[in-house]
Formats: structure tokens, C-alpha cells, sequence
């Protein structure tokens, strides 16, 4: 294939642990192209051991954008994430560069393909009656509320995902509709497509419970629990912000609190990051456009190169 015949723009996406990183480096390398990030975690700042950040090493091989560029005290939004990254595919390729589109967070990738619709503006005060409610009867159980009013809203979210749980609960008392509806009702903004849509899914979800348990391991030894420590001293971080509502950052921060113990941190973020992983999969398994690559392949990453039509 000629140069000219590469794709302009990739997306690589995949579960947690299935080796999107290194993949995403490889490619990019191989197209002469920069990465933009697709990562809800990695947007912010002092969170990196427990976000598996890319090393200064690999971003000094290849450009890296989206990184670090929100304090954990601040929020970053779909909508923000998919107006930088199409500024930035737009800069990437005025420089005569590709562009590889990898990451995990699938809301992200649906608000740079499919748009974002327009939604009612949140209401604090009935915001703050679901939460009352919760703190009475639990979120599982608003959760099962949800699933009666808006089923397919309630089968993408786990029992526990308050922040989202709240939301469709609200998008549905203020508006009478589920929130599954508004969405595809509402306008919605001009898509951006890629070129080539790549996706490492495992054949034996064996394998990737396996890499997610060595990665849980290698972070704590690394020293992740101490991050957190870090994070909890400054003083203006508490436990609801989407920040720290990062999977493996929650179960640790709920065990510094005394909620558990901490000798419990692996098991119940091991258990989260797989659920993360259903999640991913199961919202990537709706895409029929993708390209699916086995992650647990010998030789996943030279399929990958040869997806994108360079020789491994």
C-alpha cells in the first residue's frame, strides 16, 4: 500500500487491559501520526499510576494529546472531550500528520462519531431528592426504578453508577421521556468518521481477567495507594467527583476512608476494572462497523499494523 493509501484517521479502541496502548504507540510510529486520547482517566493531573498514563518515554516517541489537562478537582465533559479532539485531528492533519483515536471510554468515542444530543439542564433540586433517595434506599434500587421507566438506559449501567443513574432519573422526571429516547430524538452535532475502526476484544475473557489482575498487582506495588493518599491530603477532593470516581481510585478511596479494608483494595478494584470491562465490550459488540482483532492473540499488534495496511 502507498503512503498516500493509509488511513488518515484511526480509532482504536478495546476493554481495559487488552493492550491498547502499546498498539495505539506501534501504529502511530508506523503511520508517522500523533494519538489523541480517548480516556476519561488520563485527562487529568497527579493520576497516573492508577491510570496506567503513558510513560514520558513513549510520549517523547510519539506525540500524546488529552493528557493532564484537568485538575482532579475539575470536570470534563463528552461534549468538551469531542470538541478538543476534533480541533486537535483538525491541527494533526494541517501538520501532515495521521491520527490514532485510542482509548477506552466509550461515551467519548459515541460523542465524536454519532454527535451528542441536547439535553435538559440539570435541576440541583431534583438532583438532590434522587440522592436522598439513594442514601435511603440504595442505588441498586434506583437503579432497578430506572430499568422499569427506561430499560435500555438501565441494561448499559451497573447498580452502583450513581452519577449516571441520577442523571437518566432526572432526564426522565424533568422530561416525562427516557433518557434512551431523548437521545435519539434530540439533534445532534456533525460526526466525525474514522478512516478505519479497529477493536482488540479477547477470545477468552480468561485472558483478560488475567491481564487486569497482573496490572492491579503492578500497580499497588508501584505505589498507587500512596497517589491516592496524595490525592486525599490536598483537601478539595472528595469521593463524588468524576475524577475520583475512576475505577481502582474509588475502591481506594473509600478503604483510606474506613469504609474497608485496606487489605480489600485489590479484590474489590480487580472486580470493578472487570466489570469496566463487560461494560466496554458490550457497547463495542453494538458496533458492527468495527474491526474486530483478537488482544489475545501472539501476534495481536502485527494485526494490527496490518489492518492499517503497513508491514508489521
Amino acid at each position: 500500500m502507498s503512503t498516500d493509501a493509509l488511513p488518515a484517521l484511526v480509532a482504536l479502541a478495546g476493554p481495559t487491559a487488552s493492550g491498547k496502548s502499546a498498539a495505539a504507540l506501534l501504529l502511530a510510529q508506523a503511520l508517522d501520526g500523533e494519538i489523541v486520547s480517548v480516556d476519561s482517566a488520563l485527562v487529568y493531573r497527579q493520576m497516573d499510576i492508577g491510570t496506567a498514563k503513558p510513560t514520558r518515554e513513549e510520549r517523547a516517541r510519539v506525540p500524546h494529546h488529552l493528557l493532564d489537562i484537568r485538575d482532579p478537582a475539575q470536570a470534563y465533559s463528552a461534549a468538551e472531550f469531542a470538541a478538543d479532539a476534533r480541533r486537535l485531528v483538525g491541527e494533526i492533519r494541517g501538520r501532515g500528520k495521521r491520527v490514532v483515536l485510542a482509548g477506552g471510554t466509550m461515551l467519548y468515542f459515541k460523542a465524536l462519531f454519532e454527535g451528542l444530543a441536547e439535553m435538559p439542564a440539570a435541576d440541583a433540586g431534583l438532583r438532590a431528592q434522587i440522592e436522598r433517595e439513594a442514601a435511603h434506599a440504595g442505588w441498586p434500587a434506583l437503579h432497578a426504578q430506572l430499568a422499569k421507566v427506561d430499560p435500555p438506559t438501565a441494561a448499559r449501567l451497573a447498580p452502583h453508577d450513581a452519577q449516571r443513574i441520577q442523571r437518566a432519573l432526572e432526564v426522565h422526571r424533568l422530561t416525562g421521556q427516557p433518557l434512551s429516547e431523548v437521545h435519539q430524538a434530540a439533534t445532534r452535532e456533525p460526526a466525525l468518521q474514522p478512516d478505519l475502526f479497529l477493536s482488540l476484544e479477547p477470545t477468552d475473557r480468561a485472558w483478560l481477567h488475567e491481564r487486569i489482575e497482573r496490572r492491579f498487582d503492578a500497580m499497588l506495588a508501584a505505589g498507587f495507594l500512596d497517589e491516592v493518599r496524595a490525592l486525599r491530603a490536598r483537601g478539595d477532593l472528595h469521593a463524588e467527583l468524576p475524577s475520583m470516581r475512576c475505577v481502582g481510585y474509588r475502591q481506594a478511596w473509600e478503604a483510606l476512608e474506613g469504609q474497608w479494608p485496606l487489605s480489600s483494595v485489590r479484590e474489590r478494584g480487580i472486580a470493578a476494572t472487570r466489570q469496566l470491562a463487560k461494560r466496554q465490550l458490550t457497547w463495542l459488540r453494538g458496533l458492527p462497523q468495527r474491526q474486530v482483532i483478537a488482544c489475545d492473540a501472539p501476534d495481536a499488534q502485527a494485526q494490527v499494523l496490518r489492518a492499517a495496511g503497513v508491514r508489521a
